[in-house]
């Protein structure tokens, strides 16, 4: 990629269909873009599936990176509800604080939120890495399935409600747990990854001060009593 030639789009002067078609075609050239002017605006810099890095000189809306692959996607400011929501590869990250359900169904990649993000945040979470260097509202990392969420702040209630698999660290408070969440020991595989992490997002905190959750694994299958309950009513 040509990093010495940074295309300047500014979002004040087109829509966001035409927005979105100038960041496919820059990144078919590998060519870097910088948008100018989001002024909150939703939908930015979502369907991209090549390589493409993407700086963002102010808040952004909702579903800002969504459905995005292998992009480098930089935000000076806040994030509306479904940052990167399905990303399936890249980075994004961003300066301020995320809405709700941040980092939804995403499968692969890098998300950092420097501040707090809203509940739901990492809900359905397939794979990839999800870095919080604030807070999290209620409902955090409900049903994920894979994947590393990383809490630098306090968590809201019901927290890991219904995890599948994956991992949640905290440093802060945890209001609640939620069903078949529970507290696990820190390894040396976690304070390593953790240290890595948190290093690569520019955050200043020891592995240490983390808790780690992981599923409790009895929602997998039903138990024997409730089996011969459903053989029963069959």
């Amino acid at each position: 990629m040509e990093q010495g030639i940074i295309v300047t789009i500014d979002c004040e002067t087109r829509t966001t269909r035409e927005i979105n078609l100038a960041l496919r075609e820059a990144s078919l050239a590998q060519t870097p873009v910088r948008l100018s002017n989001p002024d909150c605006r939703h939908n930015l810099a979502v369907g991209v599936t090549t390589p493409l890095s993407v700086e963002i000189d102010g808040h952004v809306g909702y579903y800002c990176g969504g459905l995005c692959d292998g992009v480098d996607i930089r935000v000076a400011g806040d994030a509306g509800w479904g940052l990167a929501e399905n990303l399936m590869g890249g980075r994004i990250a961003i300066t301020g604080a995320a809405g709700s359900a941040a980092g939804a169904t995403m499968r692969g990649g890098t998300v950092i939120v420097g501040g707090d993000a809203g509940a739901r945040c990492g809900i359905a979470m397939k794979g990839g890495t999800l870095i919080v260097g604030g807070s999290v509202g209620v409902l955090s990392a409900f049903m994920m399935q894979k994947g590393v969420l990383i809490i630098c702040g306090d968590a809201g209630e019901a927290l890991g409600d219904s995890l599948y698999e994956g991992k949640i660290y905290v440093r802060g408070m945890i209001a609640s747990l939620g069903s078949d969440a529970v507290i696990s020991d820190l390894t040396d595989e976690d304070a390593a990854m953790l240290e890595a992490a948190l290093g690569d997002a520019g955050i200043d905190a020891r592995p240490e001060e983390f808790q780690k959750i992981v599923s409790g694994k009895k929602l997998y299958n039903f138990s024997t009593k409730e089996k011969e309950i459903w053989k029963t009513a069959l």
